[in-house]
């Protein structure tokens, strides 16, 4: 299994790069077109790269040999995980005005964010000096 770990990992950061651009278009999309958002497309593709993602971050963790519950980096990214879902709910689906989709939309955005600083220095908390 190793041996596919360059080609899962290429996986991977394909579907990264592809579903946050997604997300970030259909925030754009749910401030000022919002009808786009009812494409039969739109309601799809975005579960499809989120599949193979996951898919992809459990092959790497297996591959690995890194869990979460037990590494505290990999820990911190599937609680990050968890918020950016719960968030970009909010931002696309569940928020009742504008203010509320909007806020949740750019808190998804930084939670994004943090998931990928964890996941690029593999500590809890990236944006502190290592010593």
């Amino acid at each position: 299994m190793v041996q596919y770990y360059p080609l899962i990992k290429s996986i991977h950061v394909t579907s990264v790069v592809l579903t946050i651009t997604l997300f970030f278009v259909r925030g754009l999309w749910m401030m000022f077109r919002p009808e786009l958002l009812q494409r039969r497309w739109v309601k799809i593709v975005p579960h499809v790269i989120d599949t193979v993602l996951l898919a992809s971050a459990i092959l790497l963790a297996a591959i690995l040999m890194q869990y979460p519950g037990v590494h505290g980096w990999l820990t911190a990214k599937v609680a990050g995980l968890l918020a950016y879902i719960v968030l970009g709910s909010i931002a696309l689906k569940r928020g009742r005005t504008k203010t509320v989709r909007v806020t949740a939309w750019l808190a998804a955005l930084l939670v994004f964010g943090y998931i990928v600083s964890v996941a690029l220095t593999r500590t809890v908390v990236p944006f502190l000096p290592h010593f």
